[in-house]
């Protein structure tokens, strides 16, 4: 198994041990042949570099001096992915991780606590990951460090990742044409890379709110030990509520100081942008290349919408994924209104600055944004 590195195994997460964990866990995936395997991978591999010129000719969106090489496209199972993230989890909760080390080594006993609640926290890390990664589709990943075996792009760049069981179970499941199902994921996911290569100073700007929104908390790490114990317990069968009725509070929602929920607040604003833009753009293109595009977004909004159980709804509650399903929803009527409005050359003025971005309320009010952004850019 590859190390995830070995400096922070024994911290406040055994990041090896999240790794072993999940890959113990995971499900296997669906039943596929060997021949069968080599053409999905190679299909995926096609449309990702398809994708990037439908989506590059809808969106008007150029990226100057990239090329499609500049981003790995990376076709991985469910442990691949698993990999990828656990690199990607520890670059960006190093600070905040740090901290309740500091903050535990200052109490009697604290550095063998630490040791103990790392592999704890690495166990249960791993579970959650091992839920997570059977559902995942695709994914532009930002800030994860390249590796031997997850190369990433020149000066820090991302990488894409297509998960291939994934793709072939949701396409079973819903019982579509497959060839349109990996095109239309694959448009998505190419509309996050045109999106982060295509606006330069994006990847830093939010790379940067989320090491604001981290820095800012101030939190007991046995708090957030206990949310990951309740998650991974709705794993093992138990219930992830309290002793009322009332679901307990996400993650997110457990490490929000005042200055936090200000700077959660504009994530949450981008990130419905991103998500939102992105399922736009995977249906704006659909009906010239994608032609069962409207069966396809038919069922696949009804998945979304249903969950896979009553499990399923309160590790999304948790987990702050049922925020993520908001984001996409929300996130396309936004674009949707503002292209309706003004077009998409003045809808890709959002791309300008952070200045030009939405707030959180001008994402459920699409004219405040056009007023702010375009009467004084017009003025």
């Amino acid at each position: 198994m590859t190390s995830i590195g070995g400096a922070g195994t024994s911290g406040m997460v055994d990041w090896n041990l999240a790794v072993a964990t999940a890959t113990r866990l995971v499900r296997p995936g669906p039943e596929v042949s060997r021949d069968e395997a080599r053409e999905v991978v190679a299909e995926l591999r096609r449309h990702a570099r398809a994708a990037e010129d439908h989506v590059r000719g809808y969106t008007r969106m150029v990226p100057e001096g990239h090329t499609p090489d500049d981003t790995p496209v990376l076709v991985v199972d469910r442990v691949g992915w698993i990999k990828a993230n656990v690199a990607g989890f520890r670059e960006l909760l190093t600070p905040l991780l740090d901290k309740m080390k500091e903050r535990r080594s200052s109490t009697p006993g604290g550095t063998v606590l630490s040791a103990v609640g790392g592999k704890v926290t690495g166990v249960e890390l791993g579970m959650l990951l091992s839920f997570l990664a059977s559902r995942i589709l695709g994914q532009y990943e930002t800030f994860a460090p390249a590796g031997r075996d997850l190369p990433g792009g020149p000066d820090g760049g991302g990488r894409l990742l297509l998960v291939a069981p994934n793709i072939v179970h949701v396409e079973r499941e819903l019982d579509v044409d497959p060839h349109d199902f990996r095109l239309w994921v694959c448009l998505h996911e190419e509309t996050h890379r045109t999106q982060f290569t295509g606006v330069p100073w994006l990847r830093d700007h939010l790379q940067g709110e989320i090491q604001s929104f981290l820095a800012a908390t101030d939190v007991d790490p046995s708090t957030v030990v206990e949310r990951l114990r309740e998650a991974a317990q709705a794993l093992a069968g138990g219930r992830p509520e309290g002793e009322r009725d009332e679901p307990s509070p996400s993650l997110v929602e457990l490490v929000q100081t005042p200055e936090q929920r200000e700077i959660l607040g504009r994530l949450t604003a981008v990130m419905s942008l991103l998500e939102g833009h992105a399922d736009y753009v995977m249906d704006g293109v659909g009906p010239e290349v994608v032609p069962s595009v409207t069966e396809i977004r038919e069922k696949f909004q009804q998945r979304r919408a249903r969950g896979a159980s009553r499990l399923d709804l309160a590790l999304r509650k948790l987990l702050g994924l049922d925020a993520k399903l908001r984001q996409y929803r929300d996130g396309e009527r936004f674009v949707r209104a503002v292209v309706d409005q003004v077009g998409m050359d003045g809808f890709n003025r959002v791309w300008t600055s952070p200045n030009t971005l939405p707030t959180k309320t001008e994402i459920a009010r699409p004219a405040d944004w056009v007023a702010r952004v375009h009467r004084k850019a017009d003025s």
